[in-house]
């Protein structure tokens, strides 16, 4: 009996793949794959060139040849539930079901690509290290991309056990609840396993990307949440807290207490990648403000009767995240602009208004003058 038999005739918890995942609706997607002879399987790790899918049979090893698209956003990642061959050497991957989510950057190249980290994700869990000064700006970053992927933000502060103060760890979620508006933030020590077991219970059953910077203990706190010592562990360097990539791929772990974990590398990098939304989201108390700005066009600047404005005159908006907000919605057109020529026509045109607009207060300015 075929896999796509068999499932018809039990509940999804049935499923050789219900522990990577698989539910009744990419059964559903994988329908005429199955019409074809295919397997499903979702892959846990691509390396160069090639993937290691799970499929109902066991693991195997798969050549991505037959996905390699022009866009790289779909190539295959770690996580895409996919269709493979039944068998034969080498083995390939036929095609990718479609995403549910995906957790999106911008390359570090000058080529305006975007890179795929993981797909199929339902909670993107960003680590934070207590133990260097915290940087509100990145969190506000990853929490940008965290929502437009489509996946639940969630903050972790890891090494708690460094801020034996119960009242300076309280400031400390206070600040970065401030900067994450609708995300819950869970302070823990993989050391103590103080705050392990809340991790534990809120991912539960779901697929998890765990993000955040070389040493923020992404590593221990993997190892602390399957419950063994799976991922390798490196220091980090006392003068930064900064730590070398101890995960070099992505990989996906089943969890004991049921769902997976995506564990990805170290990134130095976070670029936006089409992420206006995700930045409405991370800024929604601005995008709420501005609601009631005079000007529907209101960027926020001098403009009269602006309500951002006034908040931050008054003390309720701080002025940090203000220049966080205009900061990443500019670097976030200028990565869109790069792949959309009206919006590169419309950029150009709103800057010759506005230089024209400086000329002419220059002018007025002279004439008053003299």
């Amino acid at each position: 009996m075929s896999f796509s038999a068999a499932s018809s005739e039990a509940s999804s918890t049935a499923h050789p793949l219900a522990p990577y995942g698989w539910d009744e609706g990419w059964e559903a997607e994988f329908t005429p794959y199955a019409a074809q002879g295919l397997l499903p399987g979702r892959v846990v790790r691509v390396d160069r060139g090639q993937c290691d899918v799970v499929t109902p049979g066991g693991p195997v090893r798969a050549d991505t040849e037959f996905v390699v698209p022009r866009d790289p956003l779909k190539v295959v990642c770690t996580g895409d539930m996919v269709a493979v061959d039944p068998g034969g050497d080498p083995r390939y991957v036929r095609t990718l079901l479609p995403r549910r989510t995906a957790f999106v950057r911008s390359t570090s190249s000058q080529r305006s690509e975007g890179q795929i980290l993981a797909a199929n994700v339902e909670h993107a869990i960003i680590a934070v290290s207590l133990a260097v000064e915290l940087d509100l700006g990145r969190i506000e970053r990853f929490l940008a991309l965290a929502w437009e992927s489509g996946a639940q933000p969630l903050v972790v502060l890891t090494k708690a056990d460094l801020v034996p103060d119960p009242t300076g760890l309280s400031y400390l979620v206070d600040d970065v609840e401030t900067t994450a508006p609708g995300v819950r933030v869970l302070a823990l020590s993989a050391t103590t396993g103080e705050g392990v077991d809340v991790l534990s219970a809120v991912v539960s059953g779901s697929t998890s990307v765990l993000l955040g910077a070389s040493g923020a203990g992404k590593s221990t706190l993997a190892n602390a949440l399957l419950g063994e010592d799976v991922m390798e562990v490196q220091a980090t360097r006392d003068v930064d807290g900064k730590g070398r990539h101890t995960t070099t791929t992505r990989n996906l772990l089943v969890l004991p207490g049921g769902g997976v974990l995506i564990d990805t590398p170290g990134l130095r990098g976070v670029g936006l990648w089409d992420a206006g939304q995700g930045v409405g989201q991370v800024f929604a108390e601005i995008e709420e403000l501005a609601e009631g700005c005079r000007f529907h066009d209101c960027a926020h600047g001098s403009e009269p009767g602006c309500a951002v404005l006034a908040a931050l005159a008054d003390g309720s908006l701080p002025e940090r995240r203000l220049e966080s907000y205009r900061k990443l919605l500019r670097e976030n057109q200028r990565i869109v602009a790069k792949t959309d020529a009206r919006l590169r026509a419309e950029i150009r045109r709103d800057w010759r208004l506005k230089g024209a607009e400086g000329r002419a207060a220059m002018e007025a300015k002279r004439g008053r003058i003299r």
